[in-house]
């Protein structure tokens, strides 16, 4: 995969643009629900306040959300900055109707988390602040500043200071909580989404790369026939014209280009199809030196080890752990101070491949999360680090082909350094290369 498609994927941020569509039916519930407790707490409860103000501010949302229904698409995706004030509002207006229903004394405050917690999950950790500055701003206020609670006629509630101190806390608590693990949650599934994205690019590069040789032999075949006319016509011509005419000439540098084309397609038909027999199918062994050639001429020693005396079992090459494979070896070559080895053996049962090398190994921390998204560490140089996705693709390309990989390092040997075994049943490998 390109480097530029890489960073594009990691460079798109963490959020995912919100649809207008989402955060209307998210006021539209907000209305009903708010409209219903204001109900209830006037007409069933008879409780003593004066709803007039609490409606004109829930009609408020109203008249926003049928302005933004008829005035954009509702498919529409919003950019980060206009998802983050809707929500911006939504904190205002339900910090406003809890000034007029008591404040934090009101069970609904707790509410001031809902757009925090949204935010948390489709934003960037910017914009979460922002919101989650304001909603602690709001919450604050209304600890102090705010109309008395709805209750019976003739009785005014006065909850102790004790009590709105603590929900406070527990407003603060729970918001910071809740907006902390929703915006980790997210933003690891938007890394998961974003790796196999990239990895999707990968193998989908990879097989087109493996199909030329096809796409080569399909088009000396839809080619030859018209390029057989074209000769035959050219010949006809020269036999009916008069050497030495321009006319003559002509037909005699068209049947010659034609032949040239043909001779051309013939090549390429050749190379196709001995590219079927000799690098569609090939040994095992043969298809590693493939993998550690192109890693050879960095002052590295790459050197494969194979059993003796045993039937090397032959494969297909398969654009999945051509790539798997050829990964973990530069990650190796990368690291290795001198020496990289390739150890290849099997059985009746299993192929398996270690690949060590003689560096420092994997820091431990790199080790415990190894094989996750964006997890990178650049020990040669820190100004040429990757974007971590190069473990993460390799390790899935290879287990798509049935492979199971490990981790680790290979202290107690002579050798040293990060040891990263893979191995596949024999049997499921054959099958999934052909």
């Amino acid at each position: 995969m390109a480097l530029a498609e890489l960073t594009e994927i990691n460079q798109r941020g963490p959020s995912h643009n919100l649809r207008l569509k989402t955060l209307i039916n998210v006021r539209w519930l907000a209305v009903i629900g708010q409209s219903s407790a204001v109900l209830s707490v006037w007409l069933l409860l008879g409780f003593s306040f004066e709803p007039a103000f609490c409606f004109a501010l829930i009609s408020v949302s109203v008249f926003v959300n049928l302005f933004l229904k008829f005035r954009y698409p509702a498919n529409q995706r919003l950019s980060s900055r206009s998802s983050a004030a809707l929500l911006a509002y939504d904190i205002i207006q339900l910090a406003v109707l809890l000034f007029l229903t008591g404040g934090l004394q009101n069970p609904f405050s707790f509410l001031l988390l809902v757009p925090v917690v949204i935010s948390a999950t489709a934003l960037s950790i910017r914009y979460t602040l922002f919101l989650g500055i304001m909603a602690i701003a709001c919450t604050t206020v209304l600890a102090f500043y705010h109309l008395p609670l709805p209750w019976l006629e003739g009785v005014t509630l006065k909850l102790p200071n004790i009590y709105i101190g603590g929900m406070w806390f527990a407003i603060i608590s729970s918001l910071s909580f809740t907006a902390v693990y929703a915006f980790r949650v997210a933003d690891e599934a938007r890394k998961l989404s974003d790796a196999l994205t990239a990895t999707e690019l990968v193998l989908q590069r990879e097989q087109h790369l493996s199909n030329l040789d096809g796409l080569a032999a399909a088009a000396a075949h839809e080619l030859g026939t018209p390029l057989a006319t074209i000769a035959l016509v050219s010949k006809e011509m020269t036999r009916e014209l008069e050497k030495g005419s321009a006319l003559y000439e002509d037909a005699t540098l068209l049947r010659g280009q034609a032949e040239r084309c043909r001779d051309i397609l013939q090549k390429l038909t050749s190379l196709s199809s001995e590219g079927d027999r000799h690098i569609g199918t090939m040994p095992f062994t043969a298809f590693m030196e493939e993998i550690a050639e192109p890693h050879r001429n960095f002052g590295v020693s790459v050197v494969i080890k194979k059993p003796d005396g045993r039937r090397v079992p032959d494969c297909i090459r398969n654009p999945g752990i051509l790539y798997g494979l050829g990964n973990i070896v530069e990650n190796a070559v990368d690291y290795a101070n001198q020496k990289v080895i390739l150890e290849t053996d099997w059985d009746e049962e299993s192929i398996w491949v270690k690949v060590i090398d003689d560096g420092r190994g994997f820091d431990d921390e790199v080790l415990a999360r190894i094989g996750e998204p964006f997890v990178t560490r650049r020990s040669k140089s820190t100004q040429s680090g990757g974007l971590g996705l190069g473990l993460f693709i390799a390790k899935t390309l290879l287990e798509r082909s049935g492979a199971s990989l490990v981790f680790q390092n290979d202290r107690e040997k002579e050798f040293g350094g990060a040891l990263v075994l893979i191995k596949w049943a024999r049997a499921s490998i054959e099958a999934n290369l052909k």
